[in-house]
């Protein structure tokens, strides 16, 4: 896939430089906290997969939705950055969806310092 296609949208969660880095790139990011106050994560990964969107998130509860009670998604980035570590979090991000942009939909990928995991969704 070509990274001009991907779409994302934002939990409240993800690190707002994050959101502007993607934008800057040329991606169509939407972010939930410019928009609401208070989400759903259920009703999230739902607009996220009608809108073909992937979810950027670092709430491990995403996980859940989509293994466990395997709601459908376009696919999830959980972003797992100790504090110690966010200075490297935006370049990494960036790097993960430049190099990766072929395996992100339908993908849950997770990205920490220096370790990217992509698994594909369950069907």
């Amino acid at each position: 896939m070509d990274t001009a296609q991907l779409r994302f949208l934002a939990d409240e969660s993800c690190d707002f430089a994050v959101v502007r880095a993607l934008r800057a790139d040329g991606f169509d990011v939407y972010a939930v906290s410019e928009n609401m106050r208070r989400s759903d994560d259920r009703l999230l990964i739902e607009r996220a997969e009608r809108e073909n969107r992937i979810l950027l998130t670092e709430d491990k509860d995403f996980g859940w939705l989509v293994f466990a009670s395997t709601a459908r998604s376009a696919g999830v980035i959980l972003i797992r950055f100790p504090g110690h570590t966010r200075l490297t979090l935006v370049n990494m991000v960036r790097r993960v969806v430049r190099e990766h942009a072929g395996q992100l939909s339908d993908s849950f990928v997770v990205i920490q310092p220096g370790a990217v995991r992509i698994t594909r969704k369950p069907i």
